[in-house]
């Protein structure tokens, strides 16, 4: 799939998620098999930008190329001042927040809300497109509500004003994350503009991703809280959709040394206080569903040290592995 002038390597992209998509994971979904990975929304508000949250979201080190930055907001003069800002902090792509659902972001207009004023949308897009050099993207959702359903319309806004890929995410912002999904408007959407479109929602395996694909014709596909304590989904998908068979699962002393490695970098990047309270979320997400699972994410919670969490999570795995065998 191409963006501009960046060939990825696959058409598998992880989604924007705030407070997921940092650096550490960013990093660590490209290794398993991501072919480009989007940061989390960077605030038009430039007010925020000296904020730590802030600078941890535009910190790039390392990162493989191409570099994607969302950024959110509702001002068109604002978003094309925070495009040219991240351009100038290392962002190579630039991606437009109108998917999120979020309340506090749909509360300030921004986020999906923005898709019920489609001249504002217009206006926003052609303010981002002409105040960069970089491929400009656009995340949407279906449309506001089920029965206001434009992304069709936002389509061919967005190709009109030159935006690069069109990501859509298969629900409206009224259907959040729970209800059903529906593929039937990203197939309208794609066959009716030439731009690359890129389908999100639910795509949770390889058989999912590759029926998607087929029923969409989408060039590409976007995964989010698939890839939550599974990074290595995106080499099992690319993996199916090369060769229609499934590759092992990973074995526990590979999630093990995964895990233990995304907790390395966290307490890195965040440093041992933030680092120690970002890691519960990942940890409770890589052991869901697994033997003793709870138990351990409860403890897990209650320590304050980055060693006592990694020793806890060696142990824990070394468990899993004692039990495994004498089951065999």
């Amino acid at each position: 799939m191409q963006i501009g002038p960046y060939r990825l390597d696959n058409r598998l992209v992880l989604a924007p998620m705030a407070g997921v998509t940092d650096r550490p994971f960013r990093q660590l979904c490209r290794r398993l098999g991501a072919g480009m990975a989007v940061s989390e929304m960077v605030s038009s508000n430039a007010r925020l930008w000296n904020s730590a949250k802030t600078r941890r979201r535009i910190d790039h080190d390392g990162e493989p190329l191409p570099r994607s930055v969302q950024i959110a907001g509702a001002d068109p003069d604002q978003m094309a001042q925070a495009a040219r800002f991240n351009v100038d902090h290392g962002a190579q792509i630039i991606d437009i927040n109108m998917g999120c659902p979020a309340k506090k972001v749909c509360n300030v207009m921004a986020g999906s809300a923005l898709l019920r004023d489609e001249a504002l949308v217009e206006r926003i897009l052609d303010a981002v497109v002409a105040a960069v050099d970089v491929p400009v993207t656009l995340k949407i959702r279906t449309g506001w509500d089920d029965t206001h359903r434009n992304g069709v319309a936002v389509a061919r806004i967005a190709q009109g004003a030159g935006v690069q890929a069109l990501a859509v995410h298969g629900r409206s912002r009224t259907g959040g994350f729970k209800s059903e999904i529906e593929y039937d408007t990203i197939r309208a959407i794609k066959a009716a503009v030439s731009i690359p479109v890129i389908a999100n929602g639910d795509i949770d395996s390889p058989e999912r991703a590759a029926d998607v694909l087929r029923y969409t014709g989408a060039d590409g596909l976007m995964i989010g809280r698939g890839a939550q304590g599974r990074p290595w989904i995106f080499r099992e998908i690319a993996h199916f959709l090369a060769t229609g068979q499934h590759l092992p699962e990973p074995a526990l002393d590979e999630i093990r040394d995964i895990l233990l490695g995304h907790l390395q970098e966290l307490y890195g990047f965040y440093g041992e206080y933030t680092g120690v309270r970002v890691a519960r979320k990942h940890v409770s997400w890589y052991v869901k569903g697994k033997a003793e699972g709870e138990a351990f994410r409860r403890r897990f919670n209650t320590v304050e040290t980055a060693a006592e969490q990694s020793r806890l999570t060696a142990d824990y795995f070394l468990r899993l592995g004692d039990a495994r065998g004498l089951a065999a």
